[in-house]
């Protein structure tokens, strides 16, 4: 039998970055002159990429959503606070780890590689994912490219794929490569609204319940 392959998404998945996107974001209206919006307004618009949160961002504080410094001011704001707030769901490094002793791992993320590399290394959870693949490298989620590419990496069907993910962004990816999905609740991709589930998706509610999905994926107990 093939070893499995567990794709993880990264923020609202793996860590908790909602914070520091939000307070990036609104230095660069501030930066415009407009006043900040809600973080959970904020948090509604991440999950396809730097370009279009910041377009809509702008957009919704009433700017230019095509002002050309926009993103490059984001890109620069956003290094120097990719740290702040953002950590590990609690109970994922414990997750993660015990996830690599049954699964190959990879990430599959929207976010830029060199920053989703930074936040990997920053809290020790690097050494578990064989791939890392960001939106620069492959079209951006819900495309499934960059998921197909992984799976033909690892080398196994469909069937012992499972993609693990916060948002609809991430559901729309698995669906479209037929894979399995797991949505992670606790993560803030409902903020955009709620998620359109079938009912034949793994879902957690705490990241300390990935070890009990994972483990019945990989060993194809009648758990789900």
């Amino acid at each position: 039998m093939s070893r499995a392959l567990i794709v993880f998404d990264l923020d609202g998945t793996l860590v908790d970055s909602r914070q520091d996107l939000a307070d990036s974001t609104n230095d660069v209206l501030e930066s415009y002159g407009a006043a900040s919006l809600p973080t959970d307004t904020i948090a509604a618009m991440v999950g396809e990429g730097a370009k279009l949160l910041v377009e809509r961002a702008l957009a919704r504080a009433g700017l230019d959503p095509g002002e050309p410094d926009a993103l490059t001011r984001f890109h620069e704001i956003y290094a120097r606070r990719l740290l702040v707030h953002t950590r590990p769901y609690d109970g994922m490094v414990l997750a993660v780890a015990s996830a690599a002793s049954l699964a190959s791992l990879a990430v599959l993320t929207n976010k830029p590689s060199a920053p989703a590399r930074t936040v990997l290394d920053a809290f020790g959870l690097s050494a578990y994912f064989r791939w890392v693949i960001g939106g620069d490298q492959a079209p951006r989620k819900p495309d499934p490219a960059g998921l197909e590419r992984l799976i033909a990496a690892a080398g196994v069907g469909r069937d012992r794929v499972l993609m693990v993910g916060d948002s609809m962004i991430d559901i729309e990816t698995a669906r479209a490569a037929k894979v399995t999905v797991c949505v992670a609740l606790y993560g803030f991709g409902r903020a955009r609204g709620e998620l359109a589930l079938r009912g034949d998706e793994f879902v957690v509610n705490d990241a300390r319940e990935l070890t009990a999905v994972v483990t019945a994926f990989v060993t194809r107990s009648p758990f789900h």
